[in-house]
């Protein structure tokens, strides 16, 4: 096969801090290289590199059998490189066709041609297996649809090597499906990608080839039929998991009353009038017990967490929350954080994190009173105490003081859990906990959540993968269409339970979040 991309021996390094070293990458026509390595193993480095973010590294980039310095994204689009971000890079009021030619507008004499752009956007769309007029708003799709907008997008740009990154981490299985249908195609087309994703089982299925990084070095490069799992975490960590999950389920204790009750549930709509759909549900967690929320997306997970942390205002909410024994009118965060309640959201980088402060700034930002006196804050104190928690969680960070950008996914993941630890939670809800972050630290986040339920702190965790809901919580509660479904003890449950009781049922009508997208 002709060879499209070819990186040899590149190496870049921040402030001192070796980020890659002598790393190299071929792609071929038609073929699919998976990209795989934990959180700073240099996987976003080097197709910055690519892509034309990173313009000073050493190594040499050859493209379609031409040598390639890069000094811009712009130029690596024009010699065919383009990449889609995990955070998509698109503008939300704009319309498919304009997001997909901004930039590069299709017009004559300074005049844009919308007929011209919208006929060839209709065909671009076609392309990825999308039947919708390009004139609607990108802030109006599902996420699934704006993922292969960007691949649209690509494709105007008559791309030879698309980098995928994370493209399947916010997709329901239906969509992950149409999005590897239209990989597959764009294989036969002769387009090389390379993907990059967390979850092994999906690189089985697409990938031909699969490249190891660890601590900016590759470690290997093998033919994806030929690795298997357990080789690959090997690789990528550089030590054996034996246990991605450690937790034993165990009966709840029934002298010991639940922590949290919710009865009858019911919200029809957002504060901005946008529908939720929640239709009397009712669940309950008991001190120490991890229970799982399992559903298709747009079920309802994630809204019944952030009905319980109030973030919708009482008035849109029907039905009753019972916390630590007695009623809880739900008026909004800051009164469910000091009854107890802690929420983990699911877009860490977005609601949870302040990127451009520090480790210290955040990990205290929830718990700012107890460092309080007379209005002022106690430096000291808050400074003992972010470290404390950062060390307790086995947080990788150079200083409290870096900024958290600038850690891995995981790490910032763990000053997220450090926040709320400082709040003293009785309960914390987990919206998709290990979203984007890989199998070591997964692995470390599932022991953290293990730990603080035998020490009595009990768990409310929404995840769309199933095996981890299977491997790290008590019991499981299906929500489909809004509704509770389904609950299974996990010791006795199955995917395939889980599955089936998510599927909506066959007179069902689509969820509302759905129908208002």
């Amino acid at each position: 096969m002709k060879t499209l991309l070819e990186m040899r021996g590149v190496s870049k390094s921040f402030w001192g801090v070796q980020a890659l070293s002598d790393v190299s990458l071929t792609v071929r026509r038609g073929e699919v290289v998976a990209l795989l390595g934990e959180n700073g193993a240099g996987k976003s480095t080097l197709i910055n590199v690519a892509s034309g973010v990173f313009t000073s590294y050493d190594g040499e980039i050859v493209i379609d059998g031409e040598p390639a310095v890069l000094h811009s994204p712009a130029q690596a689009q024009r010699l065919g490189i383009s990449t889609i971000h995990q955070e998509l890079n698109l503008v939300q009021t704009m319309s498919i066709c304009d997001n997909i030619f901004l930039g590069r507008e299709i017009g004559t004499a300074g005049w844009v041609r919308r007929r011209a752009a919208q006929r060839e956007a209709r065909r671009l769309l076609a392309r990825v297996g999308l039947r919708l007029d390009p004139r609607t708003l990108v802030g109006s799709c599902p996420l699934a649809t704006q993922q292969l907008t960007e691949v649209a997008k690509a494709l105007s740009m008559k791309a030879k090597v698309l980098v995928m990154d994370e493209p399947t981490s916010a997709l329901a299985e239906a969509e992950v499906r149409h999005l590897f249908d239209v990989v597959r195609a764009l294989k036969t087309e002769g387009v090389g990608i390379v993907f990059i994703s967390h979850r092994l089982e999906e690189l089985a299925e697409i990938a031909d080839t699969v490249v190891v990084l660890r601590d900016g070095h590759r470690i290997g490069q093998r033919p994806m039929r030929e690795a298997s799992r357990p080789e690959l975490i090997n690789m990528m960590v550089g030590r054996e998991l034996t246990a991605m999950h450690d937790r034993v389920p165990r009966e709840p204790d029934p002298e010991v009353p639940p922590i949290l009750v919710v009865s009858d549930l019911t919200v029809t709509q957002t504060p901005t009038g946008a529908a939720v759909g929640l239709h009397h549900v009712s669940l309950d967690v008991r001190p120490g017990e991890v229970v799982g929320l399992a559903g298709l997306m747009g079920a309802g997970r994630t809204e019944i967490l952030q009905s319980i942390f109030g973030v919708y205002p009482a008035a849109t909410m029907r039905g009753t929350v019972i916390f630590d024994g007695r009623p809880f009118v739900v008026r909004s965060p800051s009164t469910a954080i000091r009854r107890g309640i802690a929420m983990v959201a699911e877009d860490r980088k977005a609601q949870s994190l302040i990127l451009d402060h520090s480790v210290q700034f955040n990990a205290t930002l929830a718990a700012l009173r107890r460092f309080a006196s007379a209005g002022w804050v106690r430096a000291g104190a808050e400074r003992l105490a972010a470290a404390d928690g950062v060390r307790r969680l086995g947080t990788r960070t150079t200083s409290i003081r870096t900024p958290v950008r600038n850690l891995s996914g995981g790490n910032q993941q763990k000053v997220v859990l450090a926040r709320w630890l400082l709040t003293e939670p009785k309960l914390i809800l987990l919206d998709e906990p290990t979203r984007g972050i890989d199998v070591g630290a997964k692995s470390e986040i599932y022991a953290i959540v293990a730990d603080l339920a035998d020490r009595g702190v009990a768990f409310l965790v929404a995840s769309s993968e199933l095996p981890e809901l299977l491997g790290m919580t008590d019991r499981i509660v299906v929500i489909s269409e809004g509704r509770v479904s389904a609950e299974f003890d996990t010791a006795s449950a199955t995917q395939a339970d889980l599955m089936s009781a998510a599927m909506p049922a066959a007179t069902g009508h689509p969820h509302p979040a759905e129908e208002a997208s």
